[in-house]
């Protein structure tokens, strides 16, 4: 941290004590000497009450206090360990240690040569000990948590002198989400101080970082980009997470070093309001070749290229879903789902399966066994979550929904515990209440647990053992009692044989488990059809599906399940006319009757006439007219007569409903 490059270990040295007589022997500040970093890393160890001349005695935690540490840190371990190793074979014998730090400081593992080890050991330098600068003083891993940057400390910049014989670079290490998780170091004998050490923790650090990335954006599309061809798959890389729909969940210190955007610009930001190039065009182009790099454009003109990693979707038509030329406006949301009055028996629509879920939910009504809801994407499973919850004694309680696959996982632990005013940097004055506390005395819903972070699952089996929660930044544990269903379109016992899921949660969550059919594999239909009809016209309209039309609706896959159903609906309603009282096959969407006139495709690739993301956003059937005609009109480049052919109403009809928007 000294400012002027000496040109041999012994001139660093001189300037070393120059800078610390005048420091701590004339009480001035050396600002032409030393950098500001080390400065201002001095004066907080004097505000701590810490004294140059006399060593810290604090004692290293006890080797179970050391193992609950280790455990809570696994997911660092678990991506740090190999870089560690391959980091220690470039230093061997070099007479240094290469350490891990957690987020305060606390050392959770050393590699290094049995002779420094022995001397390390002196000073603490071992696993279990403490190393912020409010215990230790100026050192690299304590400095490195408070300034978020790398950091070197060579001798006697240590600001007790009982550590000056240790030169130390360290660098932090960062989730996918900008959070600190904790430091990788590298110390020795400051007489063997090299230049080149801070480089190369600092590599290594990166290392760590992008595969902590990977590993907790691995779930979502990865969208790795670079000005230069070369330098995709290099620590360098820009890499965007981001969902099908668009919304970006987390970006990693090098796409926001070349973007020139800070990480709130970007999270949680739609793709097409930082790009012009659609995302289904890269990923159209991904599933085409993706070793083949594709061009990315920024909305402030920068040309990148990129390549997409992660989890792609398979629909055909998401390039579709997703082209827009033109940043998106929010809409509306759309109003609220019908679910308030459900219950079990509601749900009933004569399917042996779905009935089988039924009774088997119905019997453990008041009593304290957690419920574990499976089934594909959209078959209805947060509506069992509900209908459960007000069909039992808790019915006239809180039901708190929470999906753990819709937030960043740095947001999902305040969502779900709660905070206390002040408790992180962002925080509200106030506080927030978690999700579990407001599900007291009624029912917790966790919508696809399969993907809430590892660090997260063993928070909440505390929470369920103990009965009890404790907001972030508070000590005080905060006692709750709650009915929890948990639901996931993933096969969890496949997660945990993979270590993505904690054993001891599933089978805690495993109290009773039902599987809800697909949609393809329900024999009521029929009936299905005939409730979400009666339920959208909302008693103003007598309207029924006809027989050539059910024969189209029974013969198509249905790949987005009750949802997809709901909204084809919704979309049908909203483009009858209102003399119309029955929908005709030829009002059916061509994408469908198409599928099932063509060979059978797999579920994952069958068309559906409108994404539920579009017609999600809309807020009311007149919308969603507006926004089927407008789509069509666009894929036919505006022709009113093709338009109308392809939606299965007359020329007059769009005539008339434009000129009603």
């Amino acid at each position: 941290m000294i400012r002027q490059h000496a040109s041999a270990l012994g001139d660093i040295g001189r300037q070393i004590r120059e800078v610390r007589d005048i420091y701590f022997g004339r009480g001035e500040t050396p600002a032409d000497l030393a950098s500001s970093t080390l400065i201002r890393s001095w004066e907080r160890c004097r505000q701590s009450g810490l004294e140059p001349m006399r060593a810290t005695d604090v004692a290293p935690l006890s080797r179970h206090a050391l193992d609950q540490e280790l455990e809570r840190n696994r997911s660092l371990l678990v991506y740090a360990q190999p870089v560690m190793e391959h980091l220690y074979d470039q230093i061997r014998n070099s007479g240094n240690v290469v350490v891990l730090a957690d987020h305060n400081g606390l050392l959770l593992q050393c590699l290094g040569d049995a002779g420094f080890l022995d001397r390390a050991e002196r000073v603490a330098l071992q696993p279990g000990a403490e190393w912020g600068e409010s215990v230790r003083g100026t050192n690299a891993v304590g400095s490195a948590l408070v300034e978020e940057q790398v950091v070197e400390v060579i001798g006697g910049e240590h600001f007790l002198e009982h550590n000056g014989f240790l030169t130390c670079s360290a660098a932090p290490l960062k989730d996918s989400q900008g959070g600190l998780m904790g430091v990788l170091d590298i110390s020795g004998d400051a007489r063997g101080y090299s230049p080149h050490t801070r480089g190369l923790v600092h590599m290594a650090a990166q290392m760590v970082e992008k595969r902590l990335f990977e590993s907790e954006q691995a779930r979502r599309i990865l969208v790795c980009f670079h000005t230069r061809m070369e330098y995709l798959g290099s620590m360098g890389e820009g890499i965007i997470s981001v969902t099908p729909d668009g919304c970006i969940q987390a970006i990693n210190a090098p796409g926001l070093a070349q973007l020139g955007l800070r990480r709130c610009e970007v999270v949680g930001r739609d793709f097409s309001l930082l790009f012009q190039t659609p995302l289904g065009t890269l990923v159209d182009a991904a599933r085409k070749d993706g070793h083949v790099p594709s061009p990315l454009s920024s909305r402030s003109s920068q040309f990148f290229y990129a390549k997409l990693r992660g989890d792609l979707p398979m629909s055909n038509n998401l390039s579709r879903l997703v082209v827009e030329t033109a940043p998106r406006t929010l809409a509306r949301p759309v109003r609220a789902a019908a679910t308030e009055g459900v219950t079990l028996d509601s749900l009933n629509t004569g399917d042996a399966a779905l009935q089988s879920a039924i009774d088997k939910a119905r019997r453990i009504i008041g009593r304290d066994i957690p419920i574990l809801v499976q089934g594909e994407s959209g078959a209805g499973k947060e509506m069992f979550a509900k209908a459960f919850h007000n069909s039992g004694l808790r019915s006239g309680g809180p039901f708190v929904a929470l999906n753990c696959a819709a937030i960043p996982e740095t947001l999902i632990e305040s969502e779900l515990f709660g905070y206390l005013g002040g408790a992180f940097t962002g925080a509200r004055k106030e506080g927030a209440t978690g999700k579990i506390q407001q599900a007291h005395g009624g029912t917790l819903f966790l919508d696809e647990i399969g993907d809430m972070p590892l660090q997260l699952q063993a928070r909440l089996l505390r929470v369920l053992q103990e009965r009890c929660v404790t907001p972030l930044g508070s000590a005080k544990a905060i006692p709750v009692d709650i009915s929890l269903v948990c639901a996931t379109h993933r096969k969890l016992r496949e997660e945990v044989a993979r270590g993505t899921f904690r054993e001891d949660l599933y089978y805690r969550l495993n109290g009773l488990c039902v599987t809800l059919p697909a949609l393809h594999q329900r024999t009521d239909l029929k009936q299905l059809v005939d409730k979400l009809i009666a339920a959208e016209c909302l008693g103003q309209r007598d309207i029924t599906l006809s027989d050539a039309a059910f024969n189209v609706f029974s013969g198509y896959d249905w790949p987005g399940n009750i949802r997809e159903l709901h909204n084809v609906i919704r979309v049908l309603i909203a483009m009858l006319d209102d003399h119309e009282t029955v929908i005709e096959e030829w009002h059916l969407p061509d994408e469908i009757r198409e599928a099932v006139a063509a060979p059978r495709l797999p579920a994952a690739m069958a068309a559906a006439p409108l994404s539920a993301a579009a017609i999600n956003a809309a807020g009311s059937l007149e919308e969603v007219e507006q926004q089927a005609i407008a789509r069509a009109l666009e894929a036919v480049g505006g022709n009113v007569s093709a338009a109308a052919r392809k939606l299965g109403i007359s020329r007059n009809t769009i005539y008339r409903k434009m000129g009603r928007f």
